[in-house]
């Protein structure tokens, strides 16, 4: 099973991502975190990439995920190929990029995007601000309809965001040993981040 975890920055994709699964792995699972190749690359050259730079940052997260895939029970990715295309802004369906990434998003069994409930915390290398949250939240949104992904939004502070992803796994066909039904998140209303938030937690607390 190949978990996909996505979402603007300061979301908790990174520390989800390690919870997840140390959870699973309690469960008998084995289970490998695969991190963000494109933070990795920043902090090795110090700079972000250049234009021709992306797609083989791209390229190397998902070659990652697939050999993590081939010893493991379920693999995590912390951000996939398509994270590379909206943070490059190169979302052009003739552009080779975001073909690559909607092509492999495709092949990841479960979508999770993290939701704008955290606060913002600066780190000093890729984060810009807390404005520019929404637009990247909208543009990985974008992105996954493009994709024709269904995702999941996992929000919650503390135990409570853990609970809510270890309960999407759960629910997703492809889990090991699941049997639970499917759930997938779509709302074409509004993209209001606290209206989601009362609308998915009134709905996890009936199931």
């Amino acid at each position: 099973m190949k978990i996909a975890l996505l979402g603007a920055e300061s979301t908790g994709k990174t520390r989800l991502s390690g919870e997840l699964a140390q959870r699973l792995r309690e469960q008998g699972k084995s289970v490998a975190v695969v991190p963000e190749v494109l933070r990795e690359w920043c902090e090795r050259e110090s700079r972000e990439p250049r234009p021709e730079e992306q797609l083989p940052i791209a390229r190397e997260q998902e070659r990652r995920v697939d050999e993590a895939a081939q010893s493991n029970d379920i693999a995590i990715s912390d951000t996939t190929a398509l994270m590379v295309a909206v943070y490059s802004g190169m979302l052009f369906a003739d552009g080779e990029l975001y073909r690559f990434a909607l092509q492999r998003q495709r092949h990841y069994d479960l979508t999770l995007v993290t939701g704008l409930d955290l606060p913002w915390v600066a780190d000093g290398l890729q984060r810009q601000g807390p404005q520019v949250r929404e637009q990247v939240d909208a543009l990985v949104r974008k992105a996954l309809a493009d994709a024709g992904v269904a995702y999941r939004v996992v929000y919650g502070q503390g135990t409570g965001r853990l609970a809510n992803a270890l309960a999407a796994v759960a629910e997703s066909p492809q889990a090991p040993a699941s049997s639970a039904r499917q759930w997938t998140w779509a709302c074409d209303k509004c993209s209001d981040p606290q209206c989601e938030l009362r609308l998915f937690t009134s709905l996890h607390a009936r199931t």
